[in-house]
């Protein structure tokens, strides 16, 4: 606990009266709509559109296949340029082009094989995360890489070379056996890292620009108990705390920890080790139910409220936080994207920017980001920062070296101005971290120049290459490739 909370006793008393005025606040904010469930976007259905909802565009036609001859089909079929979507998390048009044949991949999920001996499972590129974890989780196996939340799809996950709070793991590659693809003449090709191995470390963080993943191996790894512990530290202290306890650690199975805004001087690291402790909560999965009214009334409390960021900083997260929970390693792996959802994102929305340097460079980045984005003002919900080992080869690899990600999640207005401003200081934190030799992540807006791009993937050219071979008349398009790969 923190000095100025005092004895217990004074500490549950303030943390009641401060239940009871959120709870008021909550009433209210339910009576104003800020915390309704989402409501559905009713939209023409060749409107294709992300998360975000700040890249409408209109496609010709779109079809959601469940088998692989369909897809093989349409790809022989088509003239015109294609385009791939899953779950549509990607936020700069990662995912559609104007005028394309729009491929729905989500209805295309279903389990092919599943090992229990061998610890690996292969299934249709639309399925979801959690759909896996239902299927193995009563063979007591864990999906091993994965993002935060479990709403992904598998083929969208390798099409960004996802990563996930996983220490000592990083780039899903990692945990990928093999992967089938259809390329722009229609042929399926067999890849792995000793098969078409030049396909394999393309396709997988290759944006949908080689081909439509269609089946996918992954390893699996035993699903243990975990048991969180946090510290708060200020963040010149981070790096090292990292490597002495957590870089090394043949316990540890998650870890990230977040900078608290405005000031960007304070950090609280969480972990999840392995323990043979009895679990503390029963459910091996997070029900998937769940309303998710007080996520979203506290993520409007930290988007809104005068001094929010001291108020989770000084209340909810010490309260949060001030319990060591045993849950398997499946649960804390569950999570629904939804909890972060607003009511709207008409006039404003949430979204992130991810930033990669190499683990020594810490320090140095946090002190750029920090400028930047205290001179910016920038609405910064949260950073939280997770730990990678080097890319194995991926050609547009995030990690060339073991590097530390910042994951910033922001709120911004949807109208031009607030776009533009968002370009201003995104391409500037770029330069940043590009100034301590680390990259920044694709699936977010498209704000990075042509020189930043080709100087944060210096394989570019091996790609584009790759891409020209396997797709001449260049068929495979979103408005990712469109900026990069012909300006």
């Amino acid at each position: 606990m923190t000095v100025w909370i005092g004895d217990r006793k004074k500490f549950l008393k303030r943390f009641a009266v401060v239940l009871l005025i959120l709870a008021a606040l909550a009433f209210l904010a339910t009576s104003w709509g800020v915390i309704r469930p989402p409501t559905d976007r009713h939209t023409s259905p060749l409107l294709v559109n992300d998360v975000s909802q700040l890249n409408p565009i209109t496609v010709d036609r779109v079809i959601t296949p469940t088998t692989t001859a369909e897809i093989v089909a349409a790809v022989q079929e088509s003239r015109g340029p294609i385009s791939i979507g899953g779950a549509r998390h990607s936020m700069g048009g990662q995912i559609a082009t104007a005028g394309a044949l729009f491929i729905d991949m989500r209805s295309f999920d279903r389990i092919l094989d599943f090992s229990q001996q061998q610890k690996t499972i292969t299934v249709q590129a639309g399925i979801r995360w959690r759909q896996i974890q239902t299927a193995i989780d009563s063979a007591n196996l864990s999906v091993k890489i994965m993002q935060t939340f479990n709403s992904f799809t598998v083929g969208g996950a390798l099409s960004v070379n996802a990563h996930g709070r996983y220490v000592g793991l990083g780039p899903i590659i990692r945990s990928v056996r093999s992967l089938q693809v259809v390329l722009a003449d229609g042929s399926l090709l067999d890849a792995s890292p000793s098969h078409n191995a030049d396909v394999f470390y393309g396709v997988i963080g290759g944006y949908g620009g080689l081909g439509v993943i269609t089946e996918v191996t992954l390893d699996l790894v035993d699903n243990v108990k975990v048991k969180r512990r946090h510290r708060a530290m200020p963040i010149a202290e981070y790096k090292q705390y990292f490597f002495d306890q957590i870089r090394g650690s043949s316990s540890a199975v998650f870890h990230n920890a977040d900078i608290y805004p405005d000031e960007y001087t304070q950090v609280d690291a969480a972990t999840y080790s392995a323990t043979s402790d009895p679990v503390t909560v029963q459910d091996r999965l997070i029900a998937t139910d769940q309303s998710y009214a007080s996520e979203r009334f506290l993520m409007w409390v930290a988007s809104e409220w005068p001094f929010a960021n001291l108020i989770r900083r000084r209340v909810v997260d010490p309260i949060r936080l001030s319990s060591e929970p045993i849950v398997w390693r499946n649960y804390e792996a569950s999570y629904d994207v939804a909890e972060l959802e607003p009511s709207s994102r008409a006039d404003s929305t949430y979204v992130l920017a991810e930033y990669f340097v190499p683990v020594e460079r810490f320090d140095d980045f946090a002190g750029l980001m920090r400028e930047v984005l205290r001179r910016r003002h920038v609405h910064v919900i949260n950073v939280s920062v997770r730990h990678s080992s080097q890319d194995p080869g991926s050609l547009l690899a995030w990690a060339r070296t073991e590097v530390f990600a910042f994951v910033i999640y922001y709120k911004q207005g949807t109208d031009d101005p607030a776009k533009q401003a968002v370009g201003v200081w995104t391409r500037e934190l770029t330069d940043a971290a590009l100034s301590v030799g680390g990259s920044y992540y694709l699936p977010y807006q498209l704000h990075a120049t042509e020189e930043q791009f080709l100087r944060a993937y210096p394989r570019a050219g091996e790609f584009f290459a790759l891409k020209k071979r396997l797709d001449p008349t260049n068929k495979f398009r979103n408005e990712l490739w469109n900026k990069y790969y012909q300006p």
